[in-house]
């Protein structure tokens, strides 16, 4: 609050002084012998400081008001306070939800939402692999999804957070609205970040004792840091056939085996037992694993040329790798409608025979009208084959 100098002075008739302390208007019971020069601030509007000036003067034994009162607060005519307005505090509110919103719309880029939607589906579908009858579906098969559900999402948190910190240059040339590349995060925090998530994804697996879901931590924190990290022998993302068979492990065998082998030996006690549809969901994951580790560096050619990874994109063309990638899908479609009219259960075969069938047709339709000279169009179309991968899992349970 502004000061409010006052010196002795007489009294004088119906003049009013401004409390700095209360922000009302208090009568004076004297008079002002000299000049005195009263800088008020209000908030007029929503909290938008204005500056009253008021000059008082006496000449010739009289007062005279100088400057123009601003209208800054209200008077209760009964108590003498005052009531202050509402819009300030309803000012500060707005701006603390939007910082929150803001910094939760930071780490939902951070996180690669794709990348979580992905894991969390893939570990629910794999799961229902486990349930032999509707007895299986109980408050123990949804602790332990819960658990595994919950570990992974924070590995998958630290795997992508990483190759964020080691991508900065990487990313403010192919994706320069993520958080670090932007700058809404300092590297500071994003060290903050990967490190408590990775902590927390190995604190759960700890104190949940399942070894098939601790391992799957494990490996897939080895691989996710060797594939990011810029360390000698390290930094696997620059050579393209090990950088896919990073991506092949985590996504194809160790989602598959590790999380299915999580629910059948350490939720359900039951010995580990491969069965045809665990089979065929690795097998057809194995393809799809592949694809996303191509067709990922198709929208990054430019960043990816400039600082020497040596993506299948740089070294064979964007055309190129992104027909392999629909080719080795309608492949592993096909394959997949093969197995399906083999299944000896009926409703089984027509969903998995016509669900491959339509998925088939509409990557073929949409790979037919893609303008491959167009980075949006070529983003845009592999978050369409993540929505595939998404389908996918959604099929793999009801195959029988």
């Amino acid at each position: 609050m502004d000061s409010l100098l006052l010196r002795p002075f007489s009294l004088p008739p119906r003049l009013c002084c401004f409390s700095s302390r209360r922000g009302c208007c208090v009568p004076t019971q004297y008079s002002i012998n000299q000049a005195c020069v009263t800088t008020l601030r209000c908030r007029v509007g929503r909290s938008q400081g204005c500056l009253a000036n008021h000059l008082l003067r006496q000449t010739h034994g009289k007062s005279t008001y100088h400057g123009r009162l601003h209208e800054c607060s209200h008077i209760n005519a009964t108590s003498g306070d005052s009531i202050e307005s509402e819009p300030p505090k309803a000012y500060d509110s707005t701006s603390a939800w939007k910082s929150i919103l803001s910094s939760l719309n930071a780490f939902y880029r951070f996180s690669r939402p794709h990348t979580i939607i992905g894991t969390a589906i893939s570990i629910v579908s794999v799961s229902l692999l486990a349930i032999e009858g509707l007895s299986d579906i109980s408050p123990l098969f949804v602790t332990g999804l819960l658990e595994a559900v919950v570990a992974a999402l924070f590995m998958n948190v630290y795997i992508v957070g990483l190759n964020q910190l080691f991508d900065i240059e990487i990313d403010k040339v192919n994706k320069p609205g993520l958080p670090l590349a932007s700058g809404e995060y300092s590297v500071t925090t994003g060290i903050a970040i990967v490190s408590a998530f990775a902590l927390m994804s190995f604190g759960v697996g700890w104190v949940v004792g399942s070894w098939p879901l601790f391992w799957a931590l494990f490996i897939s924190f080895i691989l996710g840091t060797a594939y990011s990290i810029n360390l000698p022998f390290l930094r696997w993302k620059r050579f393209a056939v090990v950088a896919a068979l990073c991506i092949l492990a985590v996504r194809a065998v160790i989602v598959q085996l590790a999380f299915f082998l999580h629910m059948q030996t350490f939720v359900f006690r039951r010995p580990a037992n491969f069965s045809r549809p665990l089979i065929f969901a690795t097998a057809f994951m194995t393809f799809f694993s592949v694809v996303i580790a191509l067709f990922k560096d198709i929208p990054d050619i430019d960043g990816d040329r400039i600082f020497g990874i040596q993506s299948f994109s740089v070294r064979l063309g964007q055309r190129r790798v992104f027909w392999i990638c629909v080719s080795l899908l309608e492949m592993a479609y096909s394959v997949a409608m093969v197995i399906g009219a083999t299944s000896s259960c009926i409703w089984s075969k027509l969903v998995t025979v016509l669900g491959h069938a339509v998925l088939a047709s509409v990557l073929w339709n949409r790979a037919r009208s893609l303008d491959l000279m167009s980075k949006a169009a070529i983003t845009s179309f592999y978050m369409f084959v993540w929505k595939l991968f998404y389908a996918e899992y959604l099929l793999i349970p009801l195959v029988r």
